[in-house]
């Protein structure tokens, strides 16, 4: 697993780096780089055919998709997403597209996991653990990054991991870690050397760049999602392409670090050499001090995100890792250099530069592990840890305050209708309602009498009888509640069943999630609750069958 989706990592690495290094060598004026400009309606063109002809319009995003199968489809996704996101990716990052490759890698990976687990008869726990393993691999081939590929597995795609699962996990990272470094050249990667130590007199401006990393995580997830869904109202499909292919080049004229993933101009803020990103851009002239090119970078920082949405939404693909990366540079280094300026302290502006990546990204996908780990390894060593766990920690809570749920996670929740965050919710969350639901209670009318409903009650083994007017649930008859009147009252004929029935305590209803369930459950102190879909009467749903089946769900997790 690891060698086979740390190829596929590589290989999609390899192919977008050298269309970002054909472009970086052709154009050194804004009136070269003009053309290029042109190429990501191109690449959403080609990758929106590229859905509709081979993949017939059945194309699915994102790590919730992930989780998603691994919760309700028993951890298989199709065998079509081993090489769709591959292809898609690339032609939409590789011409110019602006969001990131490592979702695509991931869901390839995942993909790979799952398919070989399905093609040998694995189990569910197996094919699991394959899955994650693919997923740990392409994104240790990716930077080069054993640990934060297992963490970002742990972290993002299994909610509940027993220790025996991190070794497989281990090995497919660091298979994945050194393929990608036996087979890419260095300056493929996403790589830095750190000139500074850490000094702890910079504590309290760390302090700050976590909170403003916090804040600008939920600025991230919230004009995503905003600029997203403005581009998908768009009905006509290839108006949607030609209208995000047109705003992301009028976007790349003036701001050209946002073509493609933008991990060389990260390469280029790290060397301390700004001035170079203005190069291609139609602004250039107008740059002409300190102030104005930090505001030029400063927005970049804001307008990233909206590049990322408009890609993503008018049909690319990709997703919010690099974006994430790309903010969190940039904020660093304005940052840093802002106050440098003032004169208020000297900071190392290289170093807030690799923390504030690290901030952005653990506040985006929800993963400070991820994102501490990651940092630290592609410096080269934990020299920045301190700062790294400051930034990060402060940042998620920051973001995690407005907004509990991350921007997969609330695709997800919408996806099975609850949250899963721990592992009892994860196991409930893979029951099917409508296999639950028991049939054999037996019904009669409200116009029934009492001596008909002692005829029925004699013939059944249960002691709640639903009555029911042309299919409609009206209420309920408790044989406890009648018990008492059946042997005492001697008119049978003067009763009826409309006298005995009460309203049920509570209904469920078939698209109700099992939490919400359970917790009516417990709300009327009852087993058996009555199933009804726009009135009509389905059956009883029993505790003890959704305990029962629990049960077997988690014999097969262990």
């Amino acid at each position: 697993m690891g060698l086979s989706s740390g190829l596929a990592a590589i290989v999609l690495k390899y192919f977008v780096h050298s269309i970002e290094t054909f472009v970086a060598y052709y154009s050194h004026t804004y009136e070269e780089f003009f053309l290029f400009t042109l190429f990501p309606i191109i690449g959403l063109a080609l990758t929106v055919l590229y859905v509709k002809r081979f993949l017939h319009g059945n194309f699915k995003k994102g790590s919730a998709e992930i989780v998603y199968a691994i919760t309700k489809k028993s951890s298989v996704l199709p065998s079509s997403q081993m090489y769709s996101h591959l292809i898609t990716s690339a032609l939409t990052v590789g011409f110019g597209g602006s969001t990131g490759l490592e979702s695509p890698m991931v869901t390839t990976g995942s993909a790979i996991g799952s398919n070989y687990g399905r093609i040998y008869g694995l189990s569910y726990k197996e094919k699991t653990i394959l899955l994650a393993c693919g997923a740990a691999a392409g994104i240790s081939a990716a930077f080069n990054s054993p640990i934060a590929g297992v963490l970002f597995a742990v972290e993002v795609l299994l909610t509940d991991v027993s220790a025996s699962a991190f070794i497989p996990l281990i090995i497919a990272a660091a298979c994945g870690a050194l393929l990608s470094k036996v087979i890419l050249a260095e300056g493929v990667l996403l790589s830095f050397a750190l000139k500074q130590p850490f000094n702890y007199h910079n504590v309290p401006f760390y302090i700050m760049l976590g909170i403003l990393a916090g804040f600008l995580s939920l600025y991230y997830s919230r004009t995503f999602e905003w600029v997203d869904t403005k581009i998908r109202a768009v009905g006509n499909i290839w108006v949607r392409v030609i209208t995000g292919g047109v705003l992301l080049s009028i976007l790349l004229l003036l701001f050209p670090p946002l073509f493609g993933e933008g991990y060389e101009t990260i390469k280029t803020l790290s060397l301390l050499k700004p001035d170079d990103l203005t190069e291609n851009s139609m602004l250039k002239e107008i740059i002409t001090s300190d102030y104005a090119l930090l505001l030029f970078l400063g927005c970049l920082v804001f307008l990233k995100c909206i590049a990322a949405a408009l890609t993503i939404g008018s049909g690319g693909n990709g997703g919010s890792f690099g974006p994430s990366l790309f903010m969190g540079a940039y904020l660093g280094f304005v940052f840093a250099r802002f106050v440098n300026l003032l004169g208020i302290a000297y900071i190392p502006e290289t170093n807030f530069t690799l923390v504030a990546m690290a901030g952005i990204l653990s506040g985006v996908l929800y993963a400070p592990l991820t994102a501490i780990f990651l940092i630290a390894e592609i410096t080269g060593g934990y020299e920045l840890m301190i700062p790294l766990m400051i930034v990060s920690a402060i940042s998620i809570t920051v973001v995690h305050y407005f907004e509990p749920l991350s921007m997969e996670a609330k695709k997800l929740s919408n996806k099975l209708k609850s949250p899963v965050e721990d592992r009892d919710k994860h196991l409930l969350s893979r029951l099917d309602l409508t296999e639950l639901i028991e049939t054999n209670f037996s019904v009669i009318t409200p116009e029934a009498s009492l001596q008909e409903l002692v005829k029925v009650i004699s013939t059944s083994k249960r002691n709640i009888f639903p009555v029911l007017h042309n299919d409609e649930l009206k209420g309920l008859v408790y044989l406890d509640n009648v018990r008492n009147i059946i042997f005492k009252h001697d008119q049978y004929d003067k009763v009826f069943v409309r006298d005995l029935m009460a309203a049920p305590m509570a209904v469920i209803e078939p698209n109700e999630n099992l939490h919400t369930i359970l917790k009516k459950f417990d709300d009327t102190n009852q087993w058996n609750l009555p199933v009804v879909e726009n009135n009509k009467y389905l059956g009883f749903l029993s505790k003890s069958s959704i305990l029962t089946q629990y049960r077997e769900e988690l014999l097969k997790s262990v």
